[in-house]
């Protein structure tokens, strides 16, 4: 049965589709890309129109092409209450994503909800390049926190 895990920010055009392509390049290159069902969701709706979820940003998916990570096809969706229970993992990029995961499922943070850079002991939120502009630094943060990830996971004996 694969780890199943969700990337979640506002509006899932930037940092979190980001992340989501970012660990599977990184489980595809460690031969692990079967043992895994990875995807991404928005809190907001602001990036969906009549149901219709907009691509992921085009700096955003330049950054990732930079690196040989492709992100064709991917279009924002919205987290659902129902996420909680089908996904082992529900990663939040900053604490007010957390909030309104929280708001979202009816369920707490904790071992199954987390910010990304807490697997890294880092309890910051991954800069937001929607404001800053500067996706570089984001695609640095999130391969920390997706690198951190993968080690808790081998920690734990899930791969």
């Amino acid at each position: 049965m694969p780890i199943k895990v969700l990337f979640v920010c506002h509006g899932n055009i930037c940092r979190s589709p980001m992340a989501e392509f970012i660990l599977k390049d990184m489980v595809e290159n460690l031969g692990l890309a079967d043992e895994f069902e990875i995807a991404s969701a928005a809190t907001s709706t602001e990036e969906i129109w009549n149901g219709v979820g907009n691509p992921v940003y085009p700096p955003a998916r330049q950054e990732l092409a930079k690196h040989g990570i492709g992100c064709e096809g991917k279009r924002a969706v919205q987290l659902q209450k129902s996420d909680y229970d089908y996904y082992d993992y529900i990663i939040g990029m900053d604490t007010m994503n957390m909030r309104n995961m929280e708001r979202m499922t009816g369920h707490k943070a904790g071992d199954k909800m987390r910010m990304l850079l807490e697997y890294s002991g880092d309890n910051r939120s991954v800069i937001d390049p929607w404001y800053s502009g500067k996706f570089d630094d984001t695609y640095d943060d999130l391969v920390k926190g997706c690198t951190a990830f993968l080690d808790y996971l081998r920690e734990k004996g899930q791969i």
